[in-house]
């Protein structure tokens, strides 16, 4: 039996080809994206008045970024006037409380230069009003 060739196969060979390069390329990018986000670490607070979103990054030893989200009970966001962030690591050893700075209504964000790996408790100060103050505080890990 003599097979007959289509005028398509051509094309479609190349098409095929096309989209499984695409594909490898996404599979060969997706583990990096993936190891940048294993690097931080992430921890939700709350109390009866506030709640915040907390991501450490990079959650290993050296210095380190903390972005605070804060919201509500209700998870509107929550304006303050004023954050502060304490670190004490699990030998009780206590960093200098340090004021975070302001990115936007709910969000603040603090630098820290050089954390150890090990367990710390992370507090949050959070100032609602002149008369209205939240305290939190979470046990995060460093690598």
């Amino acid at each position: 039996m003599k097979r007959i060739k289509s005028p398509m196969t051509l094309p479609r060979n190349f098409a095929g080809l096309a989209l499984a390069v695409a594909a490898l390329l996404s599979l060969a990018a997706t583990p990096l994206a993936a190891a940048t986000d294993d690097d931080s670490f992430f921890t939700h607070l709350h109390t009866e008045k506030a709640m915040a979103n907390v991501t450490v990054s990079p959650g290993r030893a050296g210095p380190v970024e903390i972005a605070i989200q804060l919201e509500t009970t209700d998870e509107a966001p929550l304006t303050a006037k004023a954050v502060s962030v304490t670190l004490v690591d699990q030998s009780g050893r206590k960093l200098a409380p340090v004021e975070a700075s302001r990115d936007g209504e709910d969000s603040w964000h603090v630098k820290v230069a050089q954390l150890t790996p090990g367990r710390w408790m992370l507090g949050l100060g959070i100032s609602i009003s002149e008369a209205d103050h939240v305290s939190i505080e979470s046990p995060i890990l460093i690598k």
